[in-house]
């Protein structure tokens, strides 16, 4: 039998360390392989019940596992980046299945979660260590917030929901994880892997459904203490209004929109085609800093264009398990009109396909899609700024110069991560650096190229501005600080006017008779103006 067809074992939602079918289903999402709608993965129930009974038992682990040592706590984690190592290729393979993903993409997003668990527990351990000062009697302790509630996406469904509960969990918050409804089979597995670390029971909790009753039931819910969602701008701003009342509720909004490229007079075209055809193309289009939109320069605009199609159209599209192939499908058949939608919008406002948008049909009933370029006209009143091109779609538009590049690349609404392709002895380059209003900027690199060391913050429309990456931990945890007096109480360090009777019965520390009221007392630890 082709185990790359089999139907899952459907083990339920993963409530208080056991996995469990609802008693009352509200619904079912269906896993199917999107690269071969005939491959059925399975139906998965959902209830929102199970989302109040995840987050209950959420809070009673959550209470027990804060008191864990940090070092306990990291063993653990260690332990789920083991069984992880043990199933990656099971893992790369479900991933295949649900994403659409070609397999050497699938894998190397496992080994990308292996190393982030790995530098969580190489940096993170040291970032969430107390930090003491013990010369004025302080310290400062990273705390758990409590429940923290992950909502993951489909384009990268074990990437970023691992970093996410990897850095909960080892920060010492119980978590109740949210799988995309594209891939509730991967969500099972990860949960599969939890459940072999050996955690207290509620630390880990994984509950199955669409995010407009699942996801909303989750937010919605008073008990949890941290959110942390990685999805669509959409779903982002109507996560906004529905926490509008819980202002002090911990949030990290990844909404992505994509990233822009500038090709400057001066760049290596080859380089600058490769990396933007890249980051465009690859996961299908589908990631959120994937390069949405490429700036360039006239005197080599039309060079890059020229080389851009030429490459694009022989990319290789279909499915995931066969040889050779760059790109995958849609996630989804939405999606994929979307994507032809927003073709035919830029042509009705006066854009030029330099490479249209089309289906494609490898020879498997999936939801595959051709990479599709357009140019666009951006002085004829609708420079198409403002919203994200949907899947493996492309807009390039021509500018005078750097600084006609930088005042259109401010513009966007999404600026996640922006790319600039130029010679690194360009004069221009600091003044370009300090002009561009952007998450993340990389030199004659592609928009997808990213670092877990490194901070997130998209600009504009991308986040809520609150850093990803290591910096998730500051996210999960409070800062506590502590002061604490050892000395013996001296009723004559008092403040002025407080005229202070001492206890008979009590013993106070005297101090020479000699020192002047006036020059008794330094007042700056009391009203908190010491240097420490």
């Amino acid at each position: 039998m082709d185990e790359t067809r089999d139907r899952l074992l459907r083990r339920g939602d993963y409530v208080h360390g056991s996995f469990l079918k609802p008693e009352v289903v509200d619904g079912f999402i269906n896993g199917v392989n999107p690269g071969d709608r005939t491959d059925v993965l399975g139906r998965f129930p959902f209830s929102e019940s199970s989302v109040d009974d995840a987050v209950d038992f959420a809070q009673l682990g959550g209470k027990l596992w804060r008191r864990v040592p940090l070092g306990d706590r990291a063993a653990a984690v260690k332990r789920f980046r083991d069984q992880l190592a043990r199933y990656q290729e099971q893992t790369a393979r479900l991933i295949s299945r649900e994403v659409g993903k070609p397999i050497w993409e699938a894998r190397q997003e496992v080994l990308a979660t292996i190393r982030a668990v790995d530098l969580f527990l190489e940096l993170g351990v040291e970032r969430l260590a107390p930090r003491i000062i013990e010369e004025i009697g302080a310290r400062s302790d990273r705390i758990a917030r409590g429940v923290v509630a992950v909502l993951a996406p489909y384009n990268f469904p074990l990437l970023v929901p691992g970093v996410h509960v990897v850095a909960s969990i080892l920060a010492g918050n119980a978590v109740v994880l949210k799988p995309s409804k594209f891939t509730p089979g991967v969500g099972q597995a990860h949960a599969e892997l939890w459940d072999r670390c050996r955690l207290p029971r509620g630390v880990f909790n994984m509950v199955q459904g669409p995010g407009s009753v699942i996801g909303h039931r989750l937010v919605a819910n008073p008990g949890i203490d941290a959110l942390l969602f990685s999805g669509n701008y959409a779903t982002g701003a109507a996560i906004r209004q529905l926490l509008a009342d819980r202002p002090e509720l911990a949030v990290l909004l990844q909404t992505g929109g994509g990233g822009i490229s500038l090709v400057l007079d001066d760049a290596e075209v080859d380089r600058a085609v490769y990396e933007t055809m890249v980051g465009a193309f690859l996961t299908a289009g589908q990631r959120h800093n994937s390069t949405a939109r490429v700036l360039v320069t006239e005197g080599i605009y039309q060079r890059f264009v020229d080389s851009l199609v030429r490459h694009a159209v022989r990319l290789e599209v279909g499915y995931a398990f066969e040889p050779d192939v760059f790109m995958g499908p849609l996630i989804s058949e939405n999606l994929r009109t979307r994507y032809r939608r927003y073709s035919r919008q830029l042509v009705s406002k006066g854009h030029q396909p330099l490479c249209e948008a089309a289906h494609d049909n490898p020879g498997r009933r999936g939801f595959y899609a051709r990479p599709a370029i357009y140019r666009v006209h951006w002085d004829n009143g609708d420079p198409m700024l403002d919203d994200e091109p949907p899947g493996p779609l492309l807009l390039v538009y021509k500018v005078a110069n750097w600084e006609q590049a930088a005042a259109l690349h401010n513009q966007a609404a999404f600026r996640l991560a922006t790319s600039v392709f130029t010679s690194l002895d360009n004069p221009i380059l600091g003044e370009l650096r300090d002009r561009l209003r952007t998450g993340a900027l990389n030199l004659n690199r592609s928009t997808i190229g990213a670092s877990l060391r490194l901070p997130s913050v998209g600009v504009g429309r991308s986040s809520n501005g609150i850093a990803g990456g290591l910096e998730v931990l500051d996210l999960v945890t409070h800062p506590r600080s502590q002061l604490v007096e050892a000395r013996p109480f001296a009723s004559i360090q008092r403040l002025p006017g407080v005229h202070w009777e001492p206890d008979p019965t009590e013993t106070t520390v005297e101090l020479d008779e000699e020192t002047e009221d006036d020059d008794l007392v330094d007042v700056s630890n009391a009203l908190e103006l010491a240097a420490d």
